[in-house]
């Protein structure tokens, strides 16, 4: 959600006490002066250090701190110079008060530039977090018949928003859910993210075939991707469109060159077998046919789908992170585990696996069929198109 006024006015505060031991130089500097000074009584002189206190207190504090460090140490230096008799207006003196007033407006320019900037990008923090949140919305808990939770993380420090995808719907063919990962990063990662997920939400309540809704997905690609020069001219999106039929409990499977999901329950994990096709962006280069693989889910099953940064995520030696390895030892012989536990372990296991030198991103979705009321069949009145082959 993006950052509210409260937030935003909070985060601008300049840094209290408790931001850590670099607040304090400003304070340890004056302090470790004035001692000099006592200790030297006055023989020598030892007030110019005092000129790099401003230059501190303009990387922690804003410019009213900033500025009233300079008159602080201004004042500190002429206290000193007049203990000692014919020093206050002594020349090396005078140019000592001038340096410090000079950097000291100097260091105040700065402590207001230091501000302006983070406010700047704290701005851009939260509109970067809302893009997230509109693109990437939180999965619901639950939906229909169907239990969810998912976790992404992007791999380059610093920024919210990368080329993994997910999103879980309520239609009325079913729970239908999608994850993948476009290749490449950047602003045009994010662009296609944005085209598929648009066209998911609006298709996957449309389209009652679930290779025809992976086809609107593949439209939705070729009229949104980067053109020109500037454009990815090998643009694609490797994704799972997943479907949990009302009143059965089964899972169909579109996979277009996405690795394949797992099952996990008290019985271990297993990989499901599926028909993989060309991903998003490159069905073009093959004839169309039916893609969809069925498969049924136990009670206390979850479908664990994950995107190529958890699978590829190594180790110090260089070893791939063994998902379905991991999944099994952790949860075979236990009882049946809830889709948010799975997501939690395999998003910190993972990230202990890796030495984390890597910098793609990494996204799992858990699903869960469980009982009670039959789900809601979304908007009445919603139209079903058949679409090709459907």
């Amino acid at each position: 959600m993006p950052v509210s006024r409260r937030d935003l006015r909070a985060a601008l505060r300049p840094p209290s006490p408790r931001h850590g031991w670099v607040w304090w130089l400003p304070l340890a500097a004056v302090a470790v002066d004035v001692l000099a000074e006592v200790i030297v009584r006055g023989r020598e002189p030892v007030s110019f250090m005092l000129i790099a206190v401003p230059p501190l207190a303009a990387a922690t504090r804003g410019p009213r701190g900033t500025a009233l460090s300079a008159v602080v140490c201004l004042g500190l230096q002429m206290w000193m110079a007049a203990r000692r008799p014919g020093h206050f207006d002594e020349q090396h003196h005078v140019a000592v008060y001038a340096a410090t007033l000079l950097i000291g407006i100097a260091s105040v320019a700065l402590a207001w530039q230091r501000e302006r900037n983070r406010q700047h990008l704290i701005r851009a923090h939260s509109v970067a977090e809302a893009m997230q949140r509109t693109l990437l919305r939180p999965v619901p808990p639950r939906l229909g018949p169907v239990r969810a939770a998912g976790s992404y993380e992007a791999g380059e420090g610093g920024t919210l928003v990368g080329g993994d995808l997910y999103d879980v719907c309520e239609t009325p063919f079913g729970v239908r859910a999608i994850i993948g990962d476009v290749r490449g990063k950047g602003l045009d990662a994010v662009q296609t993210v944005a085209a598929v997920l648009g066209s998911f939400r609006v298709s996957a309540h449309e389209w009652q075939s679930l290779s025809s809704l992976a086809e609107r997905l593949e439209l939705s690609i070729a009229r949104n991707s980067p053109a020109g020069e500037e454009g990815d001219p090998e643009l694609f999106v490797t994704a799972l469109v997943l479907e949990f039929p009302p009143g059965g409990g089964e899972v169909r499977i579109v996979d277009r060159g996405h690795p394949s999901p797992l099952v996990v329950g008290p019985q271990g994990a297993r990989r499901l077998v599926t028909a993989p096709g060309l991903p998003l962006g490159l069905g073009g280069l093959t004839a169309d046919g039916e893609d969809t693989t069925v498969h049924q889910l136990g009670r206390g099953e979850v479908l664990v789908a994950i995107t190529d940064g958890v699978s590829e995520a190594r180790d110090a030696s260089g070893v791939f992170y063994p998902v379905l390895e991991r999944l099994n030892e952790h949860f075979a012989g236990g009882r049946a585990p809830d889709p948010e536990a799975v997501v939690s372990f395999v998003r910190a296991d993972a990230e202990r696996w890796s030495a984390r030198s890597d910098n793609d991103d990494r996204a799992v979705l858990a699903l869960s069929l469980h009982g009670g009321e039959p789900p809601c069949r979304g908007a009445e009145g919603a139209t079903a198109r058949p679409g090709p082959g459907g």
